[in-house]
């Protein structure tokens, strides 16, 4: 076993660097998140269980709203959708961007007004369409051309929806291949390149029932950079002038998606938002004066970067052994409730709750519980060397595309969130239970 001496392990308040503003360390080991201790939730609720800083989530939504004062931001559901989050976004006054008809139908039964919502997806379904259309949803983005006569025609000759098209600028970016999502070679959106957008473009023009309010484009997940973001500008403005000429039309909206990159781990890049809001307006007053048009409403949608840092799970340890001169340390969850490891490689920074160690660190790996090799929280993770079954893990930076993609693997039922603010907890989703499981088995 490697061991890391504690001069070279970062002081506390680096290793908290990542996790919720109201994170606290009372005393070495125990850890507090919302004024409430992670040992008290895991009592309480059980584990695992993923924890959710309201206050931590209101926070990055106000941090949005005064870095793009003039612009729209919609949160992404996507990373993390549940009804108390679904209000706070109404609260703080963003909008929502929904990728199915059950996103949009959770978000509508906490009051979330669907005019503020725009629907997304490569490949919307009939149910997406119809649910869409019947709660009134704000905007459809268009992603193919089989969905412009699809939606005409869902909307009727006598009907109005507002759209807007997925447009591929041709930009690499993102923190891993399966998450780039603004080049030629995947499933999302018409390029630009080949004529495509213009082209679907031209189609909708045609479609009387299709308002095209604006283009959307977004270049991927895990960005940490600001320089994409510009050329996506260039581009799309581009695009924009082209359409003038063309068609005599001005387009007054322009989105250019989330992605915004977060630090996983101390020390890691994060997307500087001030720069990106500043640098962004700035090409893009610069673009439209360039091409003599006016500047199009600006619209961005985040969604780890409000969610992800607000979340950490906590989970216990079930068994430490040795083999092939690794250790494991594995927990009673893992991939069915976070499979980011196994799908892009993440790496996280677990740490030990609820018991104060002075042990030496040590290089372990955190496992998950279930029957997959590929089943890995954390590699070579840092943790006291006496780590023992019983112990609490806490990963930070867990609250975006977890649960949300979580799976039914095993059978061991996805975990509850609770929120945790003031010094309070109350649970907002329970835990599936094997009665949740049986209920949905109805054959013999």
């Amino acid at each position: 076993m490697t061991t890391v001496h504690e001069s070279a392990v970062p002081a506390a308040l680096a290793e908290l660097s990542v996790w919720p503003a109201s994170a606290t360390e009372s005393r070495p080991g125990d850890l507090a998140v919302g004024g409430v201790p992670l040992t008290e939730l895991a009592d309480r609720f059980g584990t695992p269980v993923y924890v959710l800083d309201e206050a931590e989530v209101r926070d990055r939504c106000r941090t949005y709203r005064n870095a793009f004062p003039d612009a729209e931001v919609l949160y992404a559901a996507k990373a993390f959708l549940c009804r108390a989050m679904a209000r706070w976004m109404d609260e703080e006054g963003l909008g929502l961007d929904v990728c199915s008809a059950g996103e949009l139908e959770l978000a509508v039964t906490a009051g979330f007004p669907p005019e503020r919502m725009v629907l997304h997806g490569n490949a919307k379904s009939p149910r997406d369409l119809e649910t869409a259309l019947r709660l009134g949803v704000g905007r459809v983005v268009i992603d193919s051309p089989s969905e412009i006569a699809r939606l005409a025609a869902a909307v009727g000759p006598g009907g109005h929806q507002k759209v807007m098209v997925r447009v591929v600028p041709g930009i690499g970016a993102g923190g891993h291949e399966k998450i780039r999502t603004g080049t030629d070679d995947q499933k999302f959106g018409l390029s630009l390149t080949d004529g495509h957008a213009q082209h679907a473009i031209a189609r909708i023009l045609g479609r009387p029932q299709l308002e095209l309010t604006g283009l959307h484009c977004h270049l991927g997940s895990q960005i940490t950079s600001v320089k994409p973001y510009l050329a996506a500008v260039r581009r799309m403005v581009g695009l924009m002038a082209r359409l003038r000429e063309q068609h005599g039309l001005v387009l007054p909206e322009l989105d250019l998606g989330g992605g915004h990159g977060i630090a996983y781990r101390p020390g890691e890049d994060a997307l500087d938002l001030t720069s990106l809001a500043r640098k962004v307006r700035r090409e893009l007053a610069g673009s439209c004066a360039a091409a003599g048009l006016p500047v199009p409403r600006l619209v961005i949608e985040p969604g780890r970067a409000i969610a992800g840092p607000a979340g950490v799970a906590v989970y216990r340890v079930l068994s430490v052994k040795r083999s092939g001169g690794n250790v494991f340390v594995a927990v009673d969850g893992g991939m069915s409730d976070n499979p980011r490891p196994a799908l892009y490689g993440v790496r996280y920074a677990p740490r030990l709750a609820g018991r104060h160690s002075t042990a030496e660190r040590a290089r372990v790996t955190v496992a998950g519980r279930h029957c997959e090799a590929g089943d890995i929280l954390a590699a070579d993770a840092e943790l006291p060397a006496d780590v023992r079954p019983g112990d609490l893990l806490a990963v930070p930076v867990a609250g975006a595309y977890h649960l949300s993609m979580a799976s039914g693997y095993n059978l061991v039922g996805r975990p509850p969130v609770a929120a945790v603010r003031d010094g309070h907890a109350r649970l907002l989703v329970r835990r599936e239970s094997m009665a949740d499981i049986r209920g949905r088995d109805v054959g013999l």
